[in-house]
């Protein structure tokens, strides 16, 4: 069973956006594994809160600006 953990800022991908990636990636293992590997692949998306990570040791908040906008 293919599985993809994929972490996003949290507010920075819209649902849309997220249901587009889900589909996406599953067809990027289907055309590796086999269309037999559809119904077992497993595609998570974890939102991490703001102050929840660092990058070169600067606590990471995401500007206003990145953030999706629901339709």
């Amino acid at each position: 069973m293919p599985f993809v953990n994929i972490k996003t800022p949290e507010g920075a991908l819209s649902r849309q956006q997220k249901e587009e990636i889900v589909h996406r990636v599953t067809d990027m293992l289907v055309e590796y594994f086999s269309e037999g590997t559809r119904p077992h692949t497993m595609v998570l998306i974890e939102e991490v809160k703001d102050g929840g990570y660092a990058r070169a040791d600067e606590v990471f908040i995401l500007p206003d600006e990145y953030r999706a906008r629901e339709s």
